[in-house]
C-alpha cells in the first residue's frame, strides 16, 4: 500500500503576529535557525516514506510563496489550493480524493505544518508503528502526546484504560476529544493519566476516511464528488474553484473524529510541541540564565522571564517581567506572556478597522 504525508499548511499562524502574515505564516518562516517550519515537518517523514510521496495542502494567499521556498524533493504538482479557506475536514477530504483517484486506497498521514519535534527518531518510530495499525485494521488512528504540564493551550485526547492491541504498539480505543480546558480542569487530566494532548497527527486509509466524510459529512462529501471523479487537471481545478467556497467549514475532530466510534490512540512521547503562540517559543530557544527567551540584539538590564523577538534594530529593556516583546519592521507587539493566546484578537481587530496592510 502506498503511504502519503498530507500536511496541512494553509494556516494564517495569527497568535505569532506580528512576525506571522497573512502571505508569510509562521510555517513559511525559520524559527529554529534550521528551516522553514514546513520544510522541518516535510524533513520528518523522508525514512517513513519516500519525500515525493508529500501532499501539501495551502491557500491561494500563500501558495507562490510556499512552491518557491519548499523542501525540493517535493513536485509542485503535489501542491494542492484551496481557493478560500474551509477547516481542516475540507482540505483532508480535498487531499485524500486527490490521492485516492491517482493511486487507489492509499495510507496517509495527516500532520500539521508548524509543529516542532526534538526526538526525530522517536517520531518515527511511533509514526510507523501508527502506520501498520492503520495498515491492518479499518481504524482512524491519532496520536496523542503525553502531557507534561496542565496546558490549557491544547486539545485532549481521553482514552480507555484497556489496550485494544499491544502489537506493534499500544493501541487505545478513544473515548472523548476535548477542547481547551480550564487550569484546574487540565489539572486532573494530568493526574488522570488517561489523558493525551491532542497533536493534530493522523495516520488512516484513504478510503476509510472517505467512507467517514460520507457517513457524517455528506454534504461536503457530495459536494466534492465531481472533483474526484474528473480525470482532467485543468476542470479539476476549475471545480475546486467553484465547489470550495460553498463548502461547509468544520474541523476533521468536530465534524468527523468526535462522532466516530472507530477512532483509536497511539501515545507519543517525542518532545513535540505545536508552537502555536509566543510563549511557547522556549520549546525552540533555550531561555537564558534570566528566563528570557531572546532571538534579537537586546541589551537587558534587570530583565526577567521574557520573550523578546526582533531583527531590525537594538532592542533595549529596564525593569520588565513577564512581557513579550516582538518587534518587525512595519509593527510592535508588547503583550503580557500570560495574554500570548489573545494575540490573535489583535488580528481580527486590524481586519475590523481596516488596516489589512498589518495583516
Amino acid at each position: 500500500m502506498h503511504r502519503f504525508a498530507t500536511i496541512l499548511a494553509g494556516g494564517g499562524g495569527t497568535r505569532f503576529w506580528p512576525l506571522s502574515r497573512q502571505e508569510m505564516p509562521k510555517q513559511l518562516i525559520n524559527l529554529s535557525g534550521n528551516d522553514i517550519m514546513l520544510n522541518d515537518t516535510i524533513d520528518r517523514f523522508k525514512h517513513v516514506m519516500p519525500l515525493e510521496n508529500t501532499i501539501i495542502v495551502t491557500n491561494s494567499s500563500q501558495a507562490v510563496q510556499l512552491e518557491s521556498i519548499m523542501h525540493l524533493s517535493v513536485p509542485a504538482g503535489n501542491v494542492l489550493v484551496e481557493p478560500v479557506a474551509r477547516n481542516t475536514a475540507a482540505s483532508i477530504l480535498f487531499a485524500a480524493m486527490h490521492i485516492d483517484r491517482q493511486f487507489g486506497d492509499s495510507l496517509m498521514v495527516v500532520s500539521p505544518s508548524d509543529h516542532h519535534i526534538t526526538d526525530v527518531d522517536e517520531f518515527k518510530k511511533t509514526l510507523t508503528e501508527a502506520c501498520t495499525v492503520a495498515e491492518e485494521t479499518d481504524k482512524m488512528i491519532t496520536i496523542g502526546i503525553k502531557p507534561t504540564f496542565p496546558s490549557t493551550g491544547y486539545g485532549y485526547i481521553s482514552h480507555a484504560s484497556d489496550t485494544l492491541r499491544t502489537e506493534p504498539c499500544r493501541v487505545y480505543e478513544v473515548s472523548e476529544f476535548v477542547e481547551k480546558p480550564s487550569f484546574a480542569v487540565a489539572q486532573g487530566y494530568l493526574n488522570s493519566g488517561n489523558y493525551l494532548w491532542n497533536s493534530g497527527i493522523f495516520v488512516w486509509k484513504t478510503s476509510v476516511i472517505i467512507d467517514n466524510f460520507k457517513r457524517y459529512l455528506p454534504r461536503l462529501h457530495n459536494a466534492m464528488l465531481p472533483f474526484a471523479a474528473c480525470e482532467d487537471p485543468e476542470r479539476r481545478t476549475a471545480l475546486i474553484q467553484a465547489v470550495y467556497p460553498t463548502l461547509q467549514s468544520t474541523s476533521i475532530d468536530y465534524g468527523i473524529l468526535e462522532r466516530s466510534v472507530d477512532v483509536a490512540v497511539i501515545p507519543g512521547n517525542f518532545g513535540w510541541n505545536d508552537i502555536g503562540s509566543w510563549d511557547a517559543l522556549g520549546a525552540i530557544i533555550p531561555p537564558d540564565e534570566n528566563g528570557n527567551i531572546v532571538k534579537a540584539e537586546h541589551l537587558g538590564i534587570q530583565t526577567r522571564d521574557s520573550i523578546v523577538y526582533g531583527d531590525e534594530r537594538l532592542i533595549a529593556t529596564i525593569g520588565i517581567e513577564g512581557l513579550i516583546i516582538a518587534d518587525t519592521k512595519d509593527a510592535l507587539l508588547i503583550c503580557a506572556k500570560d495574554r500570548a493566546q489573545d494575540v490573535k484578537d489583535i488580528v481580527v481587530l486590524l481586519k475590523n478597522k481596516g488596516m489589512t496592510a498589518y495583516v
